[in-house]
This record gives structure tokens, C-alpha cells and sequence, in this order.
């Protein structure tokens, strides 16, 4: 009886763990090469304490401005963010991980060349691509870009 106690603890906690594993497989950093606005840069996504997954820019290809001036979140809604630097601002807000879909759901991506938020989520095309879709309403009024995973 205790062989048999102690193998399904085991199991348990094998399949605890590959579950975890298939929600954070999203966290590192990705390269993002947007078209629509010329504007390269890098995202770190990691998982927050209250088991959230967001992402934040930490490089941006080019830091400034046409006039030399650093680049910051001039177009947030929010006054007090918009001196924040190109290279701090936070994209990506309160993802969870939905393992019947394989993706990363109920979240939002925020635009800095606009200053407007979207719902979104996230899936893998394939081992190194990360398909992030904003989008109003539901997701067929939406845009979809493609993230390199680093």
C-alpha cells in the first residue's frame, strides 16, 4: 500500500511539472521587427509572483527620436508614463496559460507608437515563433505579428 501511495505521488508531481513546463516554455526574450511601424526591438516575458505572464522592451534598435532626442512613451494615456524610456516600456499584461488551447489567453498588449491596449493572445507557430494577436472585441478584428524567440 505505500509502494502504491508513493507512485502516484510521483506521478502526480510528474504531470504537475510538465504542465509547468508547458506554460513557461513563452518565458525569454524575443525579437520583434515591426513592419507597419519601422520599429525593432527586444521583449523580455517572464512570470510574475502572482503567476501572470507580461513582457517588457528592454532594447530598441534605434533609441532616438528623428531629432536625436530619446525615444519615450509619449502617446501612453497615462501622463504620468509618458516619460518612460522606449527601452523600459511594458507591453504585454496579465496572461494566463489555457493548456486545452495551448495558448497564453485573457491578456493585453499595449501599443506605445499609438498609446492604445488590445486584448490579446499568444500561441507558438513552432519552436522559435511566437504569434501575438491584438485585437478589439474578439480576435477576428485583430492583427497578428510574429515574435522570434531568442
Amino acid at each position: 500500500m505505500k509502494r502504491l501511495l508513493f507512485f502516484i505521488g510521483i506521478c502526480c508531481m510528474i504531470l504537475s511539472a510538465a504542465a509547468q513546463s508547458a506554460a513557461d516554455k513563452i518565458i525569454g526574450t524575443y525579437y520583434i521587427s515591426d513592419d507597419t511601424s519601422n520599429e525593432d526591438c527586444k521583449i523580455k516575458i517572464y512570470k510574475t509572483d502572482k503567476g501572470f505572464f507580461e513582457g517588457r522592451i528592454f532594447w530598441v534598435k534605434n533609441p532616438n527620436f528623428k531629432d536625436g532626442t530619446p525615444k519615450r512613451d509619449i502617446m501612453n494615456p497615462d501622463p504620468a508614463k509618458r516619460n518612460t524610456p522606449g527601452d523600459k516600456i511594458q507591453l504585454l499584461f496579465h496572461f494566463k496559460y489555457d493548456a486545452k488551447e495551448n495558448k497564453w489567453v485573457n491578456g493585453e498588449i499595449y501599443d506605445p507608437v499609438h498609446g492604445k491596449t488590445y486584448k490579446s493572445k499568444m500561441w507558438f507557430e513552432d519552436a522559435q515563433t511566437l504569434r501575438v494577436r491584438g485585437y478589439i472585441g474578439v480576435p477576428a478584428l485583430g492583427r497578428t505579428m510574429k515574435w522570434k524567440k531568442l
